[in-house]
């Protein structure tokens, strides 16, 4: 080739070799009507010269004492442009791939992320097939690429360190899925799949880099893990989330009811059958008498126990509870306890606080008492773990799930915002309330 390399940039600068005859002592070299930026005869048949700046395809002269001739062509190249097609963004150890769109890339020699090269193919001179390098840190770099025609950039890159998921909130919710959860953490901005216990939810939205609404799948009753995967990674949280079970009241013999009873949630019996009052009772919800459902309730109701049973106290409680204000924790009594008047739990801001009491032998609590929740405290998260029998007094308000080895008893117009389960006997009603809080 008598000019090479015969293409560069249109701002020069570039040095080429000229192969000729008669180059002795040569005295200029033209690129078009410019002069090169230098040049020097190298023998007879070679020189060498740095290019002027130009544009288009031009003639290459070489003079001497003897006369000018042309020696070839140089075709002068404009600065690569190009744009990354979405997305912009990728894991920091890199290996993934991207691809860069735009014009003038034919030619193109190198393609930096920062500091760091890049493999790439040239697929035309529209477009190059890159495979990111891994990158030093976290955060933006410029991408460019160096081209004969010069080089191209004013394009930025993202690398991203993986999620971390820290908390949902609420932690917990019904086993039929639907409801809606706030997961919060750092690295969502590219989010592309939340999964609660490896099952995708049914929609989502990334609110912010550390928020992501979401709508929970259907799951399986007990915990589960919650993961995040970003362009960045995947980030999971063990157990993060609890699906709870569909039954407001479950029995291990029977369930019978005096007058007007109103059930929100399922009802059911196991390894008993025996349902009766029902109507004048109502059931806002499917009554399982001896069925499947209610046998594997009562499978998650015994399993619930021995969680709430064998979990390490961290205060003790005994006598009455009345006039007790108490933030979360597990609340430990060896016999029986009582409530007369208001127990009040402050959850201080946090609506996943936890309570949990665990009582060695009976729970009776008075005509007209209360439990009241503070501060963001929810039902769903207060639990009951009863060693015997659970007595709710008539016309009092009571929250949280009762879990009874024996059996539950609600007198006269007791209303329960939670759970009233028994394991080996009877949950009796009478013009009784009870709501799953879910």
């Amino acid at each position: 080739m008598p000019v090479s390399p015969n293409q560069g940039s249109t701002g020069g600068g570039d040095q080429v070799t000229l192969t000729g005859q008669h180059f002795t002592a040569p005295t200029a070299v033209r690129f078009g009507a410019r002069p090169a930026r230098s040049f020097a005869g190298v023998n007879d048949t070679t020189a060498t010269a740095v290019t002027p700046s130009g544009s288009g395809a031009v003639p290459v002269t070489l003079s001497t004492a003897g006369g000018t001739g042309v020696v070839g062509t140089f075709f002068y190249l404009p600065p690569p442009s190009f744009r990354l097609s979405p997305p912009p963004a990728g894991p920091l150890a890199g290996g993934n791939t991207v691809t860069l769109i735009g014009s003038g890339l034919y030619t193109t020699i190198e393609v930096l992320f920062g500091t760091q090269a890049a493999a790439f193919t040239v697929d035309s001179d529209g477009q190059l097939t890159v495979v990111v390098p891994a990158g030093v840190a976290p955060g933006p770099v410029a991408v460019t690429v160096r081209a004969r025609g010069g080089m191209g950039s004013g394009v930025t890159y993202a690398y991203l360190a993986a999620p971390s998921v820290t908390v949902v909130t609420l932690n917990s919710g019904p086993v039929d899925g639907g409801n809606l959860v706030v997961i919060t953490g750092t690295g969502f901005s590219y989010t592309t799949g939340v999964t609660f216990g490896g099952t995708p939810v049914i929609s989502y939205r990334v609110a912010s880099d550390t928020e992501i609404d979401a709508l929970v799948p259907a799951g399986v009753v007990g915990p589960v893990d919650v993961t995040v995967t970003t362009l960045g990674g995947t980030g999971t949280a063990t157990d993060a989330y609890t699906y709870l079970g569909r039954f407001a009241v479950l029995a291990g013999q029977s369930v019978p009811n005096t007058g007007v009873s109103l059930i929100t949630g399922d009802l059911g019996v196991s390894p008993g059958t025996s349902v009766t009052g029902f109507p004048p009772g109502q059931v806002i919800g499917t009554v399982h008498s001896g069925d499947a459902e209610a046998g594997q309730g009562q499978i998650e109701l015994a399993a619930a126990y021995d969680d709430a049973a064998g979990r390490v106290p961290d205060a003790p409680v005994s006598g009455d509870l009345g006039g007790l204000t108490l933030l979360p924790g597990v609340y430990n009594a060896a016999t029986s306890i009582g409530l007369t008047g208001t127990l009040t739990l402050d959850a201080a801001g946090d609506a996943n606080a936890v309570w949990v009491f665990q009582i060695g032998s009976a729970l009776t609590t008075a005509t007209g008492s209360e439990v009241l929740l503070v501060n963001r405290a929810t039902a769903r998260n207060v639990i009951w773990q009863v060693g015997s029998s659970a007595t709710i007094g008539g016309d009092s308000t009571f929250v949280g799930s009762i879990l009874a080895l024996t059996s539950v008893t609600l007198t006269a117009g007791a209303s329960v915002q939670g759970q009233a389960m028994a394991r080996t006997d009877s949950v009796t009603l009478d013009t009784s309330r009870v709501t799953r809080p879910w």
